[in-house]
């Protein structure tokens, strides 16, 4: 394992997650970029639903939130931005902005709907986790060097401790994933795995900050 040397200026940092100021933010895990007939489909999504799954069940289980963001778009827009650099998608009200099946996400869970990649930039997500007194974000979904980031990078910005699960999320590919994820722990976050996040929300357990080639 190497680190640049610029990066290598970063502290190990390392975070106890508490559940009742903790939320679980699962970012984009819609029928368009997952399902069979979706518009712009992330192959392999499966490998992610257990792990997932186990991080969801755990945080509802210990009481920490579980908020769910939904990537969805106007029609007739004159100018999406979004649009401008990818291919239309995520047609509001549609079945493609719905959060898959597999993951069981509650209607009385709390569901952010977005317009950009950011699940923060003028959406209410952040009035709401300061209404429920959250501080610390377990952040994970599709796909990572993207929308995942881009949630990581403005929670940063707004004060949140992160946690990244590693095998909750995937990027475009092999380079961008593990490029993004090196970023995320030298400079923007904790980056670790579904179970050591279970420990964490389920016995107290510390998670430490993965070791990320460069």
């Amino acid at each position: 394992m190497s680190i640049d040397v610029f990066s290598a200026h970063h502290h190990s940092e390392q975070i106890k997650l508490h559940p009742a100021h903790t939320a679980v933010i699962v970012v984009d895990m819609i029928n368009e970029f997952c399902k069979p007939g979706g518009k712009m489909v992330l192959p392999g999504y499966e490998v992610l639903v257990p792990p997932q799954l186990a991080v969801i069940d755990a945080a509802r289980e210990a009481g920490a939130a579980v908020l769910w963001v939904h990537d969805s778009h106007r029609r007739n827009m004159r100018r999406d931005r979004e649009h401008l650099k990818r291919k239309p998608h995520g047609e509001e009200g549609t079945w493609a902005t719905e959060i898959i099946e597999d993951l069981g996400a509650r209607d009385d869970e709390i569901h952010i709907i977005k317009r950009r990649y950011s699940s923060f930039f003028q959406t209410d997500l952040d009035l709401v986790l300061k209404d429920m007194h959250i501080h610390q974000l377990v952040v994970f979904g599709v796909v990572t060097n993207i929308c995942v980031r881009s949630t990581v990078h403005d929670a940063f910005f707004h004060g949140y401790e992160v946690v990244v699960p590693r095998d909750c999320c995937a990027a475009t590919g092999p380079r961008e994933q593990e490029s993004t994820l090196y970023d995320i722990a030298t400079h923007f976050g904790v980056v670790s795995d579904a179970a050591s996040v279970v420990a964490g929300l389920t016995s107290g357990t510390i998670i430490e900050n993965h070791t990320i080639a460069a």
